[in-house]
């Protein structure tokens, strides 16, 4: 039996300090009497909108809805392509599906995980109108690089910052140095719930009122009144993708600590550092800064490079050590993305990636005694099969 197990991520011991904050918000939408698109989700959209500085803040019910959104508001087309990494979560490129486009699978940078703005330019054709950088991990995608390639082709861009709240660029929220960005806030996020839910960001009027409506069934407004079926915006019928109250109500409670539980993480990041370097078969530690001061990086999850990459999860749980691989099977492999005829070693850096990666518990109730005890026993299993 594991002497000390460690889950990879669990927020119970904070619940517990905010339940009765949490309960009476609850009570509050309860009272109100309405549950989904009211008066809990227009605070926490103001609330949002205020932390990150942007314009506009619109609630939906998952991050990957949100990207749905986000394209189909910001005018993408049937066909459309978007030009997305192939190291990510599917939901970058599936949403690019559900919206209607065609995803195009570009190959992330050799020093880190964001997209290549050279592979980016390599990657468009004639009927490229996106392109969609992924801010992963730790730290943002290079937005001036790719920016510039957008400009240059007169693509839009969208930018995937579901991991991301917090994250800073050139003293830009995440989210805000394209048309439009997007949250998560599923409940491993740095600001999680207690379900699923998202946002779109965004500081174009036009994209916000879209997008507004796209959520609500094409239609604008929070009740329920005789609003056309059908966007006027858009010409295309919208979603459910209202944000739940109870969800809102939870995220209400956690977000004036957010920047506490930003500071937790990358102590308890630091740690994980001065105890991991030099240890044998770890290729890659994770980084904030390399693309210079105007960076803020937040640590959501704690990833490293190593090899023999499933042996060490195996053995990792087999002592009560949870651990997630980010991730196992890269975009362009996907059996869902067959139809794009991509083969093994067409991306390397993500193929490379998606072999040796493996995130580490990070998580606020996470203890600094915990950190020691995941690091001792990496170490251990790196002597062991030298």
């Amino acid at each position: 039996m594991p002497s000390q197990p460690v889950a990879f991520f669990t927020q119970a011991n904070t619940f517990s300090e905010l339940w009765p904050a949490v309960r009476s918000r609850i009570s509050a939408v309860r009272r109100n009497g309405k549950y989904s698109h009211g008066l809990a989700v227009a605070e926490l959209e103001k609330a949002l909108a205020e932390y990150t500085g942007a314009k506009y803040a619109i609630g939906v019910n998952s991050g990957t809805d949100a990207l749905v959104v986000a394209l189909r508001a910001a005018g993408l087309e049937p066909g459309d392509e978007v030009i997305v990494p192939a190291f990510s979560f599917i939901a970058s490129a599936s949403a690019v599906v559900l919206a209607g486009g065609r995803p195009v699978f570009a190959d992330i940078e050799d020093d880190g995980y964001g997209l290549d703005p050279v592979a980016v330019a390599a990657a468009r054709t004639t009927r490229t109108r996106f392109v969609m950088p992924v801010h992963l991990f730790c730290q943002p995608a290079d937005l001036a690089g790719l920016n510039a390639v957008a400009m240059a082709h007169g693509l839009t861009v969208i930018e995937d910052s579901a991991e991301a709240i917090g994250m800073r660029y050139a003293g830009r929220h995440a989210g805000l140095s394209g048309a439009a960005g997007v949250l998560s806030f599923f409940p491993t996020k740095t600001l999680g719930a207690l379900g699923d839910a998202g946002a779109v960001l965004t500081d174009d009027p036009r994209i916000a009122e879209t997008a507004d409506a796209l959520r609500h069934h094409g239609r604008f407004g929070r009740t329920l009144a005789n609003f056309p079926a059908i966007s006027t915006a858009t010409g295309l019928p919208g979603l459910n993708s209202k944000m739940d109250d109870i969800q809102a109500a939870v995220l209400l409670t956690k977000l004036p600590r957010l920047e506490q539980d930003i500071a937790r993480r990358a102590k308890l990041a630091g740690l994980y550092t001065d105890q991991l370097t030099g240890v044998p078969g770890i290729h890659k530690l994770p980084s904030v800064g390399h693309r210079g001061a105007e960076v803020r990086g937040v640590w959501y999850v704690y990833v490293i490079e190593v090899d023999r990459r499933d042996e060490l999860a195996a053995y990792l749980a087999a002592r009560g050590i949870g651990t997630e691989v980010y991730y196992p099977v890269p975009l362009h492999l996907q059996p869902c993305f067959a139809g794009h005829h991509h083969r093994a070693g067409d991306f390397p850096n993500a193929e490379r990636a998606c072999l040796r990666t493996l995130a580490l518990p990070l998580y606020p109730d996470l203890t600094e005694h915990e950190v020691t005890h995941v690091c001792r026993t990496i170490l251990e299993f790196a002597e062991r099969t030298r």
